[in-house]
C-alpha cells in the first residue's frame, strides 16, 4: 500500500511542477502546452470504440472534456512515478538521485510520440504537425522538466515522511 501512496504523492508533486513550468514559459514568452480538453476529448470517444481520429481537434467534443483530461493528465504522472518505484524501488525515496528521476522523465516521452500524437491524427512524433521538430523538442521539454519534477518531488518526500 505505501508504494501506492508514495507513487501518488511524487506523480502529483511532479506534475504540478510539470505545470506551474507550463504556467511559467506561457506567461514569460507565449509558450502553449498541451490543452488537456484534446486528451479528455480522444479518451471520451473511447467508450464509442474510437481510439484515433484524423484530427483529434475537429473531432466532436466531449461533454466534461476539460476534466477529463486534468483527471488523465494527473492519472498518468501518478503511473509514470509508480514505474519510477517499481524500477528503483521504494528505497530511492530514502536518498532520491536525479538520474533515475530524469531518466524516467525522459522516457515518457515515447507515450505522446507512439501513443497519443498518432492517434490525435499528428503523427508519429508528430510528423504531420507544420512543425515537427518544435512539437519534438516542447514535448522533451516538458517531460524533462517532469522528471526534474519526480527528483523534486522525492527530495521533499524524503525531508517529510522519511
Amino acid at each position: 500500500m505505501n508504494v501506492l501512496i508514495d507513487a501518488v504523492l511524487l506523480g502529483v508533486g511532479a506534475t504540478i511542477f510539470m505545470d506551474i513550468y507550463a504556467l511559467i514559459i506561457k506567461k514569460l514568452w507565449n509558450i502553449p502546452s498541451l490543452d488537456y480538453r484534446i486528451l479528455g476529448r480522444w479518451i471520451g470517444h473511447f467508450k464509442n470504440g474510437k481510439f484515433s481520429h484524423p484530427n483529434i481537434i475537429q473531432a466532436t467534443p466531449i461533454q466534461g472534456e476539460k476534466a477529463i483530461g486534468w483527471l488523465a493528465h494527473y492519472s498518468i504522472g501518478i503511473m509514470f512515478a509508480y514505474v519510477l518505484l517499481l524500477i528503483w524501488g521504494e528505497s530511492w525515496l530514502l536518498h532520491p538521485t536525479a538520474f533515475p528521476a530524469i531518466f524516467i522523465g525522459l522516457a515518457t516521452t515515447l507515450a505522446p510520440w507512439l501513443m497519443m500524437q498518432p492517434a490525435f491524427g499528428f503523427g508519429v512524433a508528430a510528423s504531420k504537425l507544420p512543425n515537427p521538430t518544435i512539437a519534438r523538442l516542447r514535448s522533451l521539454q516538458a517531460h524533462f522538466i517532469y522528471g526534474i519534477g519526480l527528483y523534486l518531488s522525492g527530495l521533499f518526500i524524503s525531508v517529510l515522511f522519511r
